[in-house]
């Protein structure tokens, strides 16, 4: 326990995470990492006089289990004489209405919450438990979506609040191991809550921590987790580097100083790094695609939305131009598919029938040719091009993806995005999109009883 302790103490001096004496807003959700963190920082404060509160919010995910969860923290603030703030949120209903995932709307609730309760308390600084296997799970989560150098170097010791930027948000485990938090509740008899939801596949991130990362460390390399971490330091390192010179290089920009280099001979990392600096200035989303785009050639505009499309100058500014209503297509054809027929649509001829399902598995047939399960289309489809929020499973993936993502990672240009065509069932989903694989959903199985034969071919091709 002296051990553990002493790095977690070492970790706040030598990081000037906290003061004496302050004011500190402890999140505990009730599981092992928070319960941790809480005994920690209550047995560390009798040497420097923190004024810890503890607070928990409660998501109602769980039913009688996230209830418990919330019982258990209030009688543990109780038995170390902390004063004790809890809410609950309507997490669901928020994500329903907001449009987020489960994970996203509970992790922006939580956030507000904290930021709330520590506002309405005067209290400085909010205190999360995030430790380094969170670390190591993040690299890959982040690895996995393509994130850049910033992403990669993952959470800081020292942050702003998400909800609110003027509250510090400190982590003062993030270079232990959960395995060391384990030990320490079990030497000093903690308790704490599992929850259940950590070991469902449903979430890429328990896929990451319960599949991937156990084959790792078994047939690649014992010490994933320290490579790991050691490469977020060094990416951290080199990507703080990159940002500072590209905030110099913008400084000597505005102030038109002779030693300015030109936009095209800095290197692509500092490039990078301008454009992303200047589209977030614009309220643009900066993703690899368009920074790449703009890095390309000057002067050249790439859309963004169905509304604006963004452009660079050769001195690497950025330029957003509203777009004409009429450059984007929002036209579509219903066609009824419970017999032979044939439409043609954005450039593109189909042809459909109706067939009985093949002796052996379908294997992938000649270029413009498909079968679908007839049952699960519909008696009716509609044809359109892409659209902003379009979502598609292709065959072999676990769930559907942005259909944005999987074009950008087909290598399909941005301009050439939309005239794709693609066909919905009659409940609204995408069965086919031009140049990508068939949806997962309405492949030919054992059990198909009738087959869409559907067939394509682009006028040009």
């Amino acid at each position: 326990m002296a051990d553990l302790l002493q790095r977690i103490e070492q970790n706040i001096r030598n990081r000037r995470l906290l003061k004496p004496g302050q004011k500190l807003l402890a999140a505990v959700s009730g599981g092992l990492d928070s319960m941790a963190l809480l005994h920690a920082l209550a047995a560390l404060s009798r040497n420097h006089s923190w004024k810890i509160v503890v607070a928990h919010l409660n998501h109602r995910l769980r039913g009688r289990a996230a209830d418990a969860d919330e019982q258990l923290v209030r009688k543990t603030a109780r038995a170390l004489d902390l004063p004790f703030v809890a809410r609950r949120a309507n997490v669901k209903k928020f994500a329903r209405q907001s449009r987020l995932s489960i994970e996203t709307a509970a992790r922006q609730l939580r956030h507000e919450f904290l930021a709330r309760t520590a506002q309405e308390r005067k209290i400085a600084t909010i205190a999360l438990a995030h430790h380094a296997d969170d670390q190591v799970e993040l690299f890959f989560l982040r690895l996995l979506r393509g994130a850049g150098g910033r992403g990669l170097a993952g959470m800081n010791w020292r942050s702003p609040s998400p909800a609110d930027p003027s509250i510090p948000v400190v982590r003062p485990l993030l270079d232990l191991p959960k395995s060391e938090l384990e030990q320490f509740a079990d030497e000093n008899k903690i308790r704490f809550r599992h929850d259940a939801t950590n070991f469902s596949d449903e979430h890429l991130r328990n896929r990451v921590r319960n599949e991937l990362l156990p084959l790792l460390k078994k047939n690649y390399q014992p010490a994933t987790a320290r490579t790991v971490l050691r490469a977020m330091e060094v990416v951290g390192a080199e990507s703080e580097f990159a940002g500072e010179a590209a905030r110099r290089w913008l400084r000597a920009r505005r102030a038109a100083s002779p030693a300015h280099e030109p936009f095209e001979k800095l290197p692509p990392a500092i490039q990078r790094r301008v454009l992303e600096i200047e589209l977030a200035a614009a309220g643009v989303g900066p993703d690899f695609d368009l920074i790449e785009s703009l890095r390309g050639a000057a002067g050249v505009f790439t859309s963004i939305s169905r509304q604006f499309s963004v452009a660079r100058t050769a001195d690497g500014r950025v330029l957003l131009r509203e777009e004409e209503e009429s450059l984007f297509d929002d036209s579509a054809l219903r066609a009824a598919v419970d017999a032979a027929g044939q439409a043609a649509f954005g450039g593109v001829r189909f042809k459909w029938r109706i067939s009985a399902p093949p002796k052996h598995p379908p294997s992938r047939g000649k270029r413009g040719c498909e079968l679908f399960d007839r049952e699960k289309i519909g008696r009716s489809i509609v044809l359109r091009h892409w659209r902003a929020g379009d979502r598609f499973r292709p065959i072999g993936m676990r769930s559907a993806v942005k259909l944005q993502d999987l074009l950008t990672n087909a290598k399909i240009p941005r301009p050439q995005r939309r005239r794709l065509a693609v066909a919905a069932a009659e409940n609204g989903v995408l069965f086919w999109v031009e140049g990508l694989r068939i949806a997962e959903e309405f492949k030919v199985t054992p059990r198909t009883k009738r087959c869409l034969a559907w067939s394509w071919r682009r006028a040009e091709q």
